[in-house]
């Protein structure tokens, strides 16, 4: 008998290295951690791989997608289009796997508006200057874009208080290990747990 898988979503602003983060957790050995897979319509970085770090679709087949219903969340980043099949999680709870979830504010809400259970996770800076400077950093920015990215990501760290987890990312190994921390903690709550211990001893 195996528990239900538990959705950890995890938000943070462009630059503050949620996604080398979620890599290093993935790394792990916690047993039955999975990636829900997002789809976009955004060209591949370099060393991104279409259906490990996204499902790379054009727009059409996207917009057919929504039309179908086959999202939980999507939105619009920058003018692309990102989101999360109903499909990529109800595999991955089935299954009993922890899933994380690399979505923004918008798409964080509505997942916990459907899946009232999940935790949310807001990764933030050490500060809005070392964030510039990482922005500066990535060669897809221009000025503009940076200018662009420090602002939207100001607005969203003024909605951190919505979220369950508060992780400032000031060192990497310290970062992951407060996830780890939250992930191996939560399998035991109660209110996850019990369930499968009143089938075992018939409470």
């Amino acid at each position: 008998m195996k528990e239900k898988g538990q959705i950890f979503i995890i938000t943070a602003p462009s630059g503050t290295g949620k996604t080398t983060i979620i890599k290093n957790i993935l790394k792990k050995d916690m047993g039955g951690v999975g990636y829900s897979v997002s789809h976009t319509t955004r060209k591949p970085r370099e060393g991104e791989v279409n259906g490990l770090h996204y499902y790379f679709i054009d727009r059409e087949d996207f917009e057919k997608m929504i039309e179908a219903h086959e999202f939980v969340e999507w939105a619009v980043v920058y003018d692309q289009l990102y989101g999360t099949s109903v499909s990529s999680i109800s595999r991955g709870l089935s299954s009993g796997k922890d899933l994380l979830m690399d979505v923004d504010i918008q798409g964080s809400q509505e997942i916990k508006r459907q899946f009232p259970e999940s935790l949310s996770i807001f990764i933030l800076p050490p500060s809005l200057d070392i964030l510039k400077k990482r922005l500066q950093k990535r060669s897809t920015n221009d000025k503009m874009n940076t200018g662009l990215r420090l602002k939207k990501a100001v607005e969203e760290i003024q909605r951190c208080h919505d979220y369950d987890f508060i992780i400032v990312n000031d060192d990497l190994q310290q970062a992951v290990k407060e996830i780890e921390a939250i992930i191996v903690a939560q399998r035991a709550n109660k209110n996850r747990r019990f369930p499968l211990i009143q089938k075992i001893f018939h409470i």
